[in-house]
């Protein structure tokens, strides 16, 4: 018996001679896609000069890009049992070719709108596939580091992002940040012509249409909310009527999945002790990361006044850490579980979220990136043991709901943690010039930030609390 279960920790679901090459293609078209979702912030100025149009107009490039995101997300587990691995990877890379090509050719911001929410769909679908695929051809040992190899792929974009965007800026159009995607993205779609092998079974289930509604409608409602609320407020009622239509309708998509025999997104799988706890863990991870990589290039520019060329540089420190304890974070899991790694991490991240509620505007760049390299140690170190214990606490076909439901909850997460945190930084900008006059932009500012600051504590002391309920090393895995 026992030399049974040695052979099912050694084999694969789905074995594979070359599992890497398997998934190369996810993993470019993955990071391509996360380098997309946050890179163009730096570049929003500049956008809205050549376009003319006003910052609420061209938060949309944003905003419309999470929302696609957001509603494609919950019906890949669906689209896995209609289209086979290969058909959803290939469409999606060439979807994000199309939206790359048709976002630098655009001389008109509805153009451009209409190619990145093409690049949505692109990023919707490639996401959850590639955990799913992982999970599918890497054996159970291999498993965590497997994982913090995708982990890289999400937390290395975002942390890279203003790097790269503002070195292109800096010698280059706008229009080069597209067409930088497009070499990247034909190379992923060669590795998955030649290398991508199908996994998963086509069961074809029946299509409740009344499902793919409600949940078109309550991800929209809750994403579009919480965008317009960081410009509008959230007194708005363009934004309380799209959270209570949001909210409402998806509460009513939950309760029709639970009673469903086949349900659209299996939320049942939330019953498992260990998918509940590590599922939480991520998606509390990725607002830590959010709300801080959001504030911290906005508090370089604008509360430290240093330009979009030297922020890039000042953030490469902490993407680079980012990008290696990603990497090992997997490897630790396997180990000695989730419980070290996750706690850990989330007390380094607290440490340097605390060192940046310390700043003014004459903080050193050494403390700056000091702080940020520090934060960057701690979030990844946590995330993909966390995101490892949920995903093993799963059986079969419940991998690709596990996968589909944390990706979208991530990207509903991601919107409101970033709305939070401008919420928070205009209620200190304002409490700071109440008291100091209108004339201190800056230290104004540098205030909003340390308010916007102390959401990302709270984010990581909740985070704590919950990483109490991982009560064994690898409980995921029984």
């Amino acid at each position: 018996m026992k030399q049974n279960e040695n052979n099912g920790m050694m084999q694969a679901r789905v074995p594979v001679a070359h599992p890497m090459i398997v998934m190369a293609s996810m993993m470019i078209g993955a990071f391509v896609g996360m380098f997309s979702e946050t890179s163009l912030n730096i570049a929003l100025p500049q956008l809205m000069n050549h376009l003319n149009v006003a910052a609420g107009t061209i938060q949309w490039l944003v905003t419309g890009y999470m929302l696609v995101i957001g509603i494609v997300l919950p019906f890949s587990s669906l689209i896995s049992k209609w289209f086979t691995t290969r058909q959803i990877i290939i469409f999606g890379l060439l979807a994000f070719i199309v939206g790359a090509v048709v976002s630098a050719l655009s001389t008109a911001f509805p153009m451009l709108l209409v190619g990145r929410m093409i690049q949505g769909i692109a990023t919707g679908l490639i996401l959850p596939m590639m955990f799913t695929v992982a999970m599918q051809v890497f054996p159970p040992y291999k498993l965590g580091a497997a994982m913090g190899m995708c982990a890289l792929v999400i937390m290395f974009a975002p942390a890279i992002g203003p790097t790269l965007t503002g070195l292109i800026l800096a010698k280059l159009s706008w229009n080069w940040i597209f067409w930088a995607f497009v070499p990247f993205l034909v190379i992923a779609l060669l590795f998955a012509i030649f290398g991508l092998k199908n996994v998963g079974e086509l069961t074809k289930p029946k299509v409740d249409v009344l499902s793919l509604l409600e949940s078109i409608i309550g991800f929209s409602g809750i994403v579009m909310g919480v965008s317009f609320a960081s410009e509008q407020g959230w007194a708005s009622p363009l934004v309380l009527g799209s959270l209570i239509v949001g909210i409402i309708v998806l509460a009513l998509y939950v309760k029709r999945q639970l009673a469903l025999a086949e349900p659209v997104l299996n939320l049942k799988i939330f019953a498992i002790p260990a998918f509940r706890t590590g599922a939480v863990l991520v998606m509390l991870d990725f607002g830590i990361i959010l709300s801080a990589m959001y504030l911290l290039p906005m508090y370089i520019q604008r509360g430290l006044l240093l330009p979009v060329a030297l922020t890039g540089i000042i953030m490469l420190p902490g993407g680079i850490i980012n990008a290696l304890v990603s990497a090992v974070a997997g490897r630790l899991y396997d180990k000695v579980g989730a419980k070290t790694p996750v706690r850990l991490g989330l007390i380094i991240a607290l440490v340097g979220a605390v060192m940046l509620i310390f700043t003014t505007t004459h903080t050193s760049i050494a403390y700056l990136i000091a702080a940020h390299v520090i934060l960057m140690v701690g979030a990844p170190l946590a995330m993909s043991p966390a995101q490892t214990y949920a995903l093993n606490s799963l059986q079969g076909a419940q991998s690709g709901d596990g996968s589909t439901i944390m990706n979208t909850m991530q990207q509903i997460v991601g919107a409101i943690a970033t709305a939070l945190a401008t919420s928070l930084l205009g209620i200190g900008q304002a409490a700071y010039q109440n008291h100091h006059g209108s004339g201190h932009l800056s230290a104004a500012f540098t205030n909003g930030t340390h308010y916007g600051f102390y959401f990302t504590i709270a984010l990581i002391v909740v985070g704590l609390l919950a990483s109490l309920r991982i009560t064994t090393a690898k409980d995921a895995e029984k």
